[in-house]
């Protein structure tokens, strides 16, 4: 079965009427506008994306949310290759001209990706952590067809002073920023995606509007979170053993403004040093904050570099293929300068916070 951009969009839409509710984001110099058939919808993103709501009236981008039933297009999907260490389907995706659709195998959901639109449909109001990660995908195809790296990593900012945190996986990059979140005029910038940039010589990173999202051991071990389960669940986990909770799949999203301030969010900001977690969950050492040369420890760089996804559209208009090497040689040329350290040794969240407070945020203004 063949499907042209227009008549799978229509499909998608399913005829449905878009309500008068719209969701206006400001993000940097990128505006979006998120349209929808649900009231209900635009409510639960307006209150995820409060932190970058905008008064604006005028759109870069328009992305819509169509809440249906799961839709069968009868279309043939390719599997995307997961990144290494992970198992199981996760998305597919069909290839047309000019547009992709990805369809998300565990929810059934899919995505029309194209430089003229963008639709999302399927149960959206009870998936919408992927409706989020959608309409923060066109925002990062925005910052990567300007030039911008993006970098799997969670960074923090304190005054003119700027980490990046990577690690491999499971390293605990969400879990150090929130530890040094903890100190006040630091300012969360992002949780999972780093994008840098040379401007005017200096190296500058930007976020995207993704909230902080942490395990239970991670919020059971920061009273300042327990606000955020119930008093049944605190109990629960902590019962189990520090393993058990390691590998128990949930998450929880963390509401920066309101848990730490207004105040306590960035979306920009420079960057200054890098940390890159090597440290090992069966290790009895001390942690060890050491710094390092990238260009003589290329392997470390594993834990930085970030594929774009299926979502990525260059912009040319085409799409980024799966199974695209890294270029290695991109991210040493922007980070060069930028002083880069190793945390080995055992995890000690605490400690490692403390030493990247006094060394690396110590003096801003």
């Amino acid at each position: 079965m063949t499907h042209d951009l227009q008549t799978l969009a229509a499909t998608l839409q399913q005829d449905t009427a878009l309500c008068p509710e719209q969701l206006m984001l400001g993000l940097a110099d990128c505006r979006l506008r998120i349209r929808s058939n649900s009231p209900e919808l635009i409510h639960q993103l307006a209150d995820y994306f409060d932190f970058v709501r905008s008064d604006d009236d005028i759109a870069d981008i328009e992305v819509i949310a169509i809440d249906s039933a799961v839709l069968d297009t009868g279309i043939d999907f390719i599997d995307w290759a997961r990144e290494p260490g992970k198992t199981g389907r996760k998305d597919a995706y069909h290839d047309l001209p000019g547009a992709r659709l990805v369809y998300k195998v565990r929810t059934g959901m899919l995505f029309l990706q194209s430089e003229t639109l963008r639709i999302a449909a399927g149960p959206c109001r009870q998936y919408d952590n992927q409706v989020i990660n959608f309409i923060n995908s066109q925002y990062m195809n925005w910052l990567q067809q300007r030039d911008w790296l993006i970098c799997h990593a969670a960074a923090l900012c304190a005054g003119n002073r700027g980490v990046v945190m990577a690690g491999f996986s499971g390293g605990g990059k969400s879990t150090l920023m929130l530890h040094m979140l903890e100190r006040d005029r630091t300012a969360f910038l992002s949780n999972d995606r780093v994008f840098i940039r040379r401007v005017d010589g200096a190296l500058q990173m930007r976020g995207i509007a993704k909230l902080p999202r942490i395990n239970p051991g991670t919020l059971l071990n920061n009273p300042r979170l327990h606000m955020l389960a119930t008093p049944q669940q605190l109990q629960s986990w902590d019962s189990m053993t520090t393993d058990e909770l390691w590998h128990l799949e949930e998450k929880y999203d963390v509401p920066v403004a309101r848990v730490y301030g207004d105040d306590r969010i960035r979306l920009d900001g420079p960057l200054t040093s890098l940390v890159i977690l090597n440290w090992r969950r069966d290790s009895d050492a001390t942690p060890s904050l050491e710094r390092v040369d990238l260009d003589e420890r290329t392997d470390l760089l594993a834990a930085v570099m970030k594929s774009p996804g299926p979502f990525y559209q260059y912009a040319d208009g085409r799409f980024f293929s799966d199974g695209t090497p890294f270029e290695e040689g991109a991210y040493l040329q922007a980070l060069a300068g930028i002083p880069a350290y190793e945390v080995t040794g055992g995890i000690d969240f605490g400690a490692v916070a403390e030493q990247c407070h006094r060394e690396l945020l110590s003096g801003t203004a």
